[in-house]
């Protein structure tokens, strides 16, 4: 029986991310316990879970990640399996949150996904929801439960000290990320300069102006999502035609689909530095993106939630941290 200072804990893996969930688990000083998904022949998802979880404490690591569809319904089926195995709390760990850009409506007639993904998890019963970076601070409004959004920055800034860049600005890709890449140029004294762009068409980005000085300064790019990789590298572009010494880019969720691997491949970005709070397949693993693991952190947060501790110091940089 595996015990946290005296608290009756599991930790189970669905398909979205097994490495980080081992990570997490082996941070935590715990083995990843059983549990089976398998397919019926008509596609429907079906779980098994090999050991009691009765009276326990689990935590279900699952982003939220694409094939989104299917890892939100391998999470509400496994959610809806540990209920009615009489879990003591069910605490999902979803770094990413799929369906988080839908969190309004931008047209009248347009859903509110987000909040549909919040009230499907609490129908199959969670108790907690652990998030990293979300798209939009709100969406932690969504929930009547209790929801942790951690804050990868404090990683992202270690890594980048590290390489003692001199001249820095920090870029925030519109105006919407400016509130985030302040905060990122805090770390650094560093001053903040904004892209501003237009979308006349879904998927494709014109930049307008850059705002700030960045001229013979190494340009750090600052957003939490990189999908098809439009935006950043056509800011990349727009720096160095305005003087930029060299474009570096941040992004917490590596979702990277369509052509991103291409364009990050053939842009002006030296680095692209992200997390692993979505998985990678290997052709998408080029030299440039670099990935850093969020799951000391995590682990961490989730002790301190064991603990009933505080976890909003792990949100903010200092530099005696070790992640």
């Amino acid at each position: 029986m595996a015990t946290i200072h005296g608290k009756k804990v599991k930790i189970f893996s669905l398909s979205a991310n097994p490495e980080l969930a081992q990570e997490i688990a082996e941070c935590m000083g715990l083995g990843l316990s059983d549990c089976t998904i398998s397919r019926f022949a008509d596609g429907e998802i079906n779980v098994n879970i090999g050991e009691t979880v009765r009276g326990y404490d689990v935590f279900v690591v699952q982003p939220t990640s694409a094939p989104a569809n299917d890892h939100y319904m391998e999470l509400l089926i496994f959610v809806d399996a540990l209920k009615r195995a009489s879990a003591k709390a069910i605490n999902v760990v979803m770094p990413y949150y799929g369906y988080s850009r839908q969190d309004r409506k931008a047209l009248a007639r347009q859903p509110i996904s987000a909040k549909l993904m919040a009230d499907l998890l609490q129908t199959a019963g969670i108790t907690r929801v652990v998030c990293m970076d979300l798209h939009a601070a709100q969406i932690q409004g969504f929930f009547d439960v209790p929801i942790d959004n951690f804050e990868a920055l404090p990683i992202m800034v270690q890594y980048i000290k590290k390489k003692k860049l001199q001249d820095m600005v920090i870029v925030a890709p519109d105006h919407g990320g400016a509130s985030r890449a302040r905060k990122f140029a805090n770390c650094f004294n560093a001053p903040l300069a904004i892209i501003d762009k237009r979308r006349p068409a879904p998927n494709v980005v014109e930049v307008m102006n850059i705002i700030g000085d960045v001229k013979d300064k190494n340009a750090i790019i600052v957003d939490d999502i990189i999908d098809t990789a439009g935006t950043l590298t056509e800011a990349a572009k727009a720096l160095i035609k305005a003087g930029a010494k060299a474009v570096y880019a941040v992004a917490t969720h590596p979702v990277l689909s369509g052509p991103a691997i291409e364009r990050i491949q053939n842009s002006p970005i030296k680095e692209l530095i992200t997390t692993n709070s979505i998985r990678l397949s290997e052709e998408k693993k080029i030299p440039k993106i670099k990935q850093l693991s969020i799951a000391k952190q995590i682990s961490q947060g989730l002790l301190n939630i064991i603990d009933d501790k505080s976890v909003s110091t792990l949100f903010q940089y200092k530099p005696e941290q070790n992640f």
